[in-house]
């Protein structure tokens, strides 16, 4: 939990975006910088520049050979090759970076450098000038390389003066055969974790280099937004994903872009989040954690006991088989999230006792999940929680296996010769058709035709006033009372107990997304069983009145 303390972060300016506001509004791009920096901004990514910057910028010249043909006839060109002109030393160092061959020449008074393919785009090294301005006036500085199949990597891949590395494209610099070379060439540098943005090679990089949580909005999405969401969304990420590196960029209209910093600055210090260098998330976990095991065992034994027999012990070893071929090594974890949500069903205590025991048991499988699951690797997000869907799908299964009879024999077959009735078969679809969703809807990427507007709306609102809860547990916990202190039959009793299981199973994956701080998820939590409590109490009294209405 001391690691998990969010901040400091590091408001980082996307350098490409300031260089196009600085141009459009006729400034400078350190002033605008400074301008920024009033409004919290104290960092700057500086992106590799292709050939083609410089060429445009005027410090450098290039033509192929038949427009270098036509301005020095008398020239040695070589035909079909490609000539770029410049001070000797850059094209020198220009040269050491590509594996291709070169050569050079000297005509019409300046140095040249022939080439047989097209660098046009090729990696030309970053403006260090600009670089070292910005270190003198105190800016974090996060460089931004870009691969190329002709580059070469034991030359310096970033300035001196980056303090973290954050890489362009799906792989990162040097997938895959060169993945020793950069992460000898930058030095113990610190690299960037996107968020929604895995590269490949990464968790090779992160196995020698220190890493940084980074959040950001692609500049379509943030168009759509105004500023006081994109601002949201920022916070959201420092406070409940551990981001340290917030990279942002200016809107099109300089207006937008001051209320958006100063929405963004004011709202992370009322989440006393600090602005600041970031600070590596390391800890080396307690060897004694293992003991949780012995938590998941017995838990796993209870389950065994408890289930009609003789399914008992069948289905535990089936779980166990189950979580170490999905999982392998966090089969721990895997296991707690499948067992613990159902334990509390299988004491059949009377009215609420039985959800509260619920409730008990799937935090005491938090217990266990987050001791064996808790490593620097999760906590940063590189090695996520396998098993998401079992998590929601295993327990309402086995708490629907323990309503069996023990003679199951004689009960299987009177529920194969049961007359269907239309109102029971609506029910089940109904049931079936809510687990499905709460599957399809689980983590940070449901698609957005799952999720309606006015829950959107709603979501965003129960966010400004507090952690916000789940709402798979939210419709859990409010149907707990409802189906516990309401004379239902037994089959439709039943039934809705099993939906409450999807929410319990919901709690122990709440606890399973390791990059958010325990506490956050354990206020979720608190906060989904206090609403859907009282959404449910309430839902009991109506129900209680609506019986009344319709059998009067």
């Amino acid at each position: 939990m001391q690691v998990e303390r969010p901040g400091p972060v590091v408001l980082i300016m996307d350098g490409e975006e300031v260089a196009e506001r600085a141009r459009a509004q006729g400034k400078d791009f350190l002033e605008l910088m400074q301008a920024y920096r009033t409004l919290g901004v104290e960092g700057v990514a500086l992106y590799e520049q292709p050939v083609r910057s410089w060429v445009n910028r005027g410090m450098l010249v290039y033509h192929p050979y038949n427009t270098l043909r036509l301005l020095y006839p008398e020239a040695p060109l070589r035909p079909g090759w490609f000539y770029l002109g410049g001070p000797r030393e850059w094209l020198d160092q220009l040269a050491a970076r590509w594996t291709i061959p070169t050569e050079r020449a000297e005509f019409g008074g300046q140095s040249w450098l022939a080439t047989p393919v097209n660098v046009e785009f090729f990696p030309a090294g970053y403006d260090q000038a600009l670089a070292r301005a910005l270190k003198d006036q105190g800016f974090y500085l996060a460089a931004r390389p870009f691969d190329h199949p002709y580059r070469r990597y034991d030359v310096e891949l970033v300035p001196p003066e980056a303090e973290v590395v954050i890489f362009t494209g799906l792989d990162v610099l040097g997938y895959k055969a060169h993945l020793e070379e950069v992460a000898s060439g930058l030095a113990g540098k610190p690299i960037a974790w996107i968020e929604g943005t895995p590269q490949r090679g990464f968790a090779t990089l992160a196995q020698t280099l220190p890493v940084r949580r980074l959040f950001s909005i692609r500049p379509e999405w943030q168009d759509r937004l105004a500023p006081a969401e994109t601002a949201d969304k920022f916070v959201l990420a420092a406070r409940e994903r551990g981001h340290q590196l917030l990279y942002l960029r200016p809107y099109r209209e300089p207006g937008d872009t001051e209320a958006f910093l100063r929405i963004l600055r004011h709202d992370l210090e009322r989440s006393h989040i600090p602005l600041g260098e970031p600070q590596s998330r390391d800890f080396a976990p307690w060897p004694l954690r293992h003991l949780a095991w012995v938590g998941v065992a017995s838990g796993l034994a209870l389950l065994a006991l408890s289930l009609p027999q003789p399914l008992g012990l069948p289905v535990a070893g089936f779980l166990v088989l189950l979580a170490l071929g999905v999982a392998q090594e966090g089969a721990g974890p895997l296991l707690a999230a499948m067992v613990f949500p159902a334990l509390g069903f299988l004491e059949r205590q009377p009215g609420l006792r039985l959800w509260l025991l619920g409730v008990l048991y799937a935090l005491a499988g938090v217990v266990f999940l987050a001791a064996l699951g808790s490593t620097p690797e999760s906590v940063l997000g590189l090695e996520p929680f396998r098993g998401v869907s079992l998590t929601l799908l295993v327990p309402p299964l086995l708490v629907a296996l323990s309503f069996l009879p023990r003679a199951y024999k004689p009960a299987l077959t009177a529920l194969y010769n049961h007359p269907l009735r239309l109102g029971e078969v609506g029910l089940a679809l109904v049931g079936l058709a809510l687990v499905g969703l709460a599957v399809l809807r689980r983590g940070n990427d449901a698609a957005p035709s799952l999720v309606p507007e006015w829950e959107l709306q709603l979501r965003a609102f129960l966010q400004d006033v507090m952690v916000r809860p789940r709402f798979k547990e939210i419709f859990a916990h409010a149907l707990a009372p409802v189906a516990l202190l309401l004379p239902w039959p037994n089959w439709l009793r039943n039934t809705l107990l099993v939906l409450v299981a999807v929410g319990m199973g919901s709690i122990l994956n709440t606890f399973s997304h390791y990059h958010t701080p325990l506490s956050i998820s354990f206020f979720r939590v608190l906060n989904g069983i206090l609403i859907g409590l009282g959404l449910g109490l309430a839902g009991v009294w109506l129900i209680r009145r609506l019986r009344q209405w319709w059998f009067r």
